[in-house]
């Protein structure tokens, strides 16, 4: 069990990515359809080129077609796909709207879009429109206008849309969620989750490494530093959340039985990204003029209709080591883990008042998915949780059938981000949440999340 729970802080660390698991032959299962997957990939920037990478260890996929207005990134992923014995795809990206020829091509059944943020509504609703299988990388919009554009598009075209959140995939959430589905932690009560981690070196940086000492961002930054960052000098809103959330909701079976009703936001002063440029680049840097809209913890509480609360935490702007913060707290139990920390509480089981390891509780609520191919993402080294959501989609897209996370999933976890910009701005007022099932959520089914297939 040492090798276990070593392997599930390394599972949280990889939570924003970085994955190849050379081992694992995915889209082999028993009655799959043979034919392949004409894939293509909107994006090709770090995250893109991972979810490329994943793909070019199936055997089900055909990688058709690339597009990024970057010339270094295509050459990049270019080589990729040769290393990988794949064919030369077709190239776009001689213009911000180039996507859309791509989207034209009949040799594209699914797409993945792994873009700066506020372009992933609009491609997202282009490539369904186009008719096209599409993954969306998260977050999925950035106001209550895209969330209803996504969902709208879906209704009105019956194109599928999965929401790319890897953090669902983690073994330890997944073992978790076995056991709320198993009624460990009784009727369920309380959840806490978020995004906690130090992103000074990634939205400021020296133009030259994307996570280098620097205090650049836009026009004079590099990777995500060129997008990200503006979010933070305009908005102050939980700008991230589904990291946190999109787990959550899932036990708590929101928009199939449940769903969010409302959510009040209070955001601490910003102090954390002045800091880091007067410190790195001097109080005398153009950056160190600047005002920071965003506050470096924000915090939102979320009720649902069934009568939970969930506290999402954003803390990105400060000292900060990597956490999701997890708690799920029912009648019968509750447990925190992550990286720091993973302990459980069940009344009746554990010793006392007090708290017990998660080790012996993983290892007999560990998920399908993970007993069937952990062994595999042990030896790769990595978590796996990428290869797993990439896995879900082309299974699903193959299929052509709803995905585990899909439309409104994208919608509810993604209204965070407005829905908290507003409460802020009017002194933590609550906010209503728009129900995008339209009333389907009463009757709308769980998805089966603890088979071994995807």
């Amino acid at each position: 069990m040492n090798s276990r729970r070593k392997f599930v802080k390394q599972t949280t660390l990889a939570g924003v990515g970085i994955t190849m698991l050379p081992n694992l032959s995915f889209g082999l299962q028993k009655g799959a359809s043979n034919q392949k997957l004409k894939l293509a990939f909107i994006g090709v920037g770090l995250r893109g080129t991972n979810h490329l990478n994943n793909a070019l260890q199936r055997k089900d996929i055909e990688v058709t077609a690339i597009c990024d207005i970057d010339p270094n990134r295509i050459n990049i992923a270019l080589k990729h796909i040769s290393d990988a014995g794949f064919s030369k795809p077709q190239v776009f990206g001689s213009s911000d709207y180039d996507y859309r020829n791509l989207l034209e091509l009949k040799e594209v059944d699914a797409v993945v879009i792994s873009t700066p943020w506020l372009w992933h509504t609009k491609m997202a609703v282009d490539a369904m429109k186009a008719g096209k299988y599409t993954g969306l990388e998260v977050s999925a919009a950035n106001t209550l206008e895209e969330c209803w554009d996504l969902v709208n598009t879906h209704e009105e075209t019956g194109s599928h849309l999965m929401i790319l959140e890897n953090v669902n995939y983690r073994r330890d959430v997944l073992a978790v969620l076995n056991m709320v589905k198993q009624n460990v932690f009784g009727e369920l009560l309380h959840f806490r989750c978020g995004y906690q981690h130090d992103l000074r070196g990634v939205k400021l940086n020296d133009g030259k490494t994307a996570y280098g000492k620097g205090v650049e961002f836009g026009e004079k930054g590099i990777s995500e530093s060129v997008w990200r960052t503006q979010h933070s000098l305009l908005r102050n809103a939980d700008v991230y959340p589904t990291h946190g959330l999109g787990p959550i909701a899932v036990m708590a079976d929101v928009n199939r039985g449940n769903r969010f009703l409302s959510l009040t936001s209070h955001a601490t002063k910003a102090i954390g990204l002045n800091k880091y440029i007067v410190e790195n680049g001097g109080k005398d840097h153009p950056n160190a003029k600047l005002k920071w809209k965003q506050g470096d913890v924000i915090t939102s509480t979320i009720e649902t209709s069934n009568g939970e609360t969930i506290i999402v935490t954003h803390d990105v702007n400060s000292p900060q080591p990597y956490s999701l913060g997890f708690k799920v707290k029912g009648s019968q139990g509750v447990t925190d883990f992550d990286y720091h920390t993973q302990r459980i509480h069940v009344e009746g089981t554990t010793k006392g008042h007090g708290w017990e390891d998660m080790d012996a509780w993983f290892e007999k609520y560990d998920h399908p998915l993970w007993k069937k191919y952990g062994d595999s993402a042990t030896e790769a080294g990595h978590g796996g949780i990428d290869f797993f959501v990439l896995n879900a989609f082309v299974e699903s897209a193959k299929a052509n059938i709803a995905p585990p996370m899909d439309a409104y999933d994208a919608a509810a976890w993604s209204a965070v981000t407005p829905l908290s910009e507003l409460s802020i701005e009017n002194n933590g007022a609550p906010q209503d949440f728009p129900d995008f099932t339209r009333g389907m959520w009463v009757k709308r089914k769980p998805y089966n999340w603890m088979k071994d297939t995807y």
